[in-house]
């Protein structure tokens, strides 16, 4: 049964720029996808207004909105809850395309060169043509008043949607012309390196050049601004302040700081959590901020910087802060071993513990009874970490690190037997010569290293990946600390082979999950190597 009508709505002057849309979406096999799409109206403050059209198309939805916000803006937020290619968005009142019977073509002895002439069958009335007149003049009058909403058209006719699976395909083949150019330059440093004026030499240079400038511009056709996901917060937060009686500002900052859209996409249930853990647990209540001389107003405050090769997203607020004694008896409740020697930043990592919380009783507030563990381990998931800075009294700092994209990752290569292998370099703390006498045997078969009066667990790749080993005349080894989950492991390798940028490649959709791997990238030489899921190994050496 369709949808009733909407009941007709007041003509009111338009903001500037602002303009009426149909947006179509479908078909979905959950339609519940939709009402997304209509949340965000009234989720993000100043978006527009949407309401329900009738529908009698099963997996389909049909919504009218008043927005000033252009297609392309719109398309990326929709995306969100459903896919660029089931949205159409048409200015109202226009038929979807397709949908429009076509009339039958011109038989007639006129083969349509005097189409429209008067006295021919299916030429238009005196009436009609009068008709079509007003309403030209009509809309020609619309279209003079809207001077900036048509000059805002014309800037939109210059975009061009393409679908996120070429953007990927191109990216792909972006990376497959990285390996190309890596095994050149490989190749390269074999010929005669003294002959400046080589024209091969100066061409390859020109080439790795060119090949990085189009690598960086195509991996910046999937980022997106931050504010797609900043945006989201204001009226959630509102609606959490008022529900706990608090009054909490948002100030967000950086909100052009772009980041991939894989990225963007998996990274806002956790500065959601974040957000609402603020508001429930740091900012006090009115009466207790007056009390303490502060404004009675908390302050939340998000921002997104880029640092490098990463960008630095923080959650601050003016709160209470974290609780040093509380912690510490939380921890020991739980059986965690937590003596009061412990460092302050040591402490605040005690909530990252899994199914650690604070909270005196599980509410559906800010974590639901779900600790900062899961934040943490979704973040790290994705490549990145997570730091935590308080000051009892004063408020707190949470810091989220995150690589600029998935595809391409800063690794460090390795060599254990004839093998080669690559360490995310964010996870890579620091290296180390030893004799193998220094490596001490524990319990059954655990093998620890001692690091400035700490034991570590040592991870014997040759062992973990069943490498042979032809050479027997082995050098001291070499111990590659890596930290993961908040815990380091000590690797043992036998050559460091430097620094450098893989291309990351899905090692599943090509061939199987492998344990303790995480992808796999190709060396300039051809070969392929592993790269390892530091967090993989971290737990198999602790457990």
């Amino acid at each position: 049964m369709a949808a009733p009508e909407p009941a007709p709505v007041a003509a009111s002057p338009a903001s500037k720029g602002e303009r009426e849309i149909d947006i179509h979406i479908g078909p979905l096999d959950n339609i519940a996808l939709a009402d997304g799409v209509a949340e965000l109206f009234r989720d993000i403050p100043g978006l527009g207004t949407v309401s329900n059209l009738p529908c009698d198309q099963p997996g389909k939805r049909v919504f009218r909105a008043r927005t000033a916000a252009s297609d392309n803006e719109l398309l990326d937020l929709f995306t969100f809850h459903v896919s660029k290619e089931q949205i159409q968005i048409h200015p109202a009142g226009d038929v979807v395309h397709g949908k429009v019977p076509m009339p039958p073509a011109t038989e007639g002895k006129d083969y349509g060169f005097y189409e429209g002439a008067p006295g021919l069958p299916g030429a238009p009335s005196a009436h009609a043509t009068a008709a079509a007149a007003r309403d030209t003049r009509a809309a020609e009058a619309r279209a003079g008043a809207a001077g900036p909403a048509a000059t805002g058209a014309g800037l939109e006719s210059s975009t061009l949607r393409v679908s996120v699976s070429k953007v990927d395909q191109l990216i792909n083949l972006v990376g497959e012309l990285v390996i190309t150019q890596a095994m050149l330059a490989q190749k390269s440093r074999e010929l005669d390196n003294n002959n400046a004026n080589n024209p091969l030499l100066a061409g390859l240079a020109d080439l790795d050049r060119n090949t990085r400038d189009l690598q960086e511009a195509v991996m910046s056709i999937r980022m997106i601004p931050m504010s797609v996901v900043f945006n989201r917060f204001p009226r959630m937060l509102r609606d959490l302040a008022t529900k706990l009686g608090k009054k909490v500002e948002l100030v967000t900052q950086g909100e052009s700081t772009e980041l991939d859209k894989g990225l963007v996409e998996k990274i806002t249930d956790p500065l959601t959590h974040l957000i609402r853990n603020s508001c429930d647990h740091g900012i006090e209540m009115p009466d207790e901020r007056r009390a303490k001389g502060k404004n009675e107003t908390g302050t939340i405050t998000l921002s997104a910087t880029h640092q490098g090769g990463s960008i630095l997203i923080e959650v601050r607020d003016d709160g209470k802060g974290l609780s040093r004694e509380k912690l510490l008896s939380k921890a020991r409740e739980k059986g965690i071993d937590a003596p009061d020697s412990l460092s302050d930043p040591e402490v605040w990592n005690l909530i990252f513990a899994p199914g650690f919380s604070t909270a005196d009783q599980v509410t559906d507030v800010s974590g639901r009874g779900v600790g900062m563990d899961v934040v943490k381990k979704n973040i790290t998931a994705l490549g990145g970490t997570v730091e935590i800075e308080s000051a009892e009294g004063y408020g707190m700092r949470v810091s989220v690190r995150l690589p600029l994209t998935l595809a391409i990752m800063d690794g460090m290569s390795v060599r254990v037997s004839d093998e080669v292998y690559i360490l995310p370099l964010a996870s890579v703390i620091e290296s180390f010569q030893i004799k193998p006498s220094d490596i001490n045997t524990m319990g059954q078969n655990a093998r620890v290293v001692k690091v400035r009066e700490e034991y570590m667990p040592v991870a014997e790749l040759e062992q973990i990946f069943s490498v042979p080993r032809f050479e027997h005349s082995a050098a001291s080894p070499i111990m590659v600390v890596v930290e993961a989950e908040g815990q380091r492991v000590a690797l043992m390798v036998d050559e460091l082979l430097g620094q450098q940028q893989v291309v990351i490649k899905n090692l599943e959709s090509n061939y199987r999950k492998v344990p303790n791997v995480s992808g796999a990238t190709i060396l300039g030489d051809g070969k392929v190597a592993l790269i390892l899921d530091t967090s993989a190994l971290v737990r198999r050496s602790r457990h």
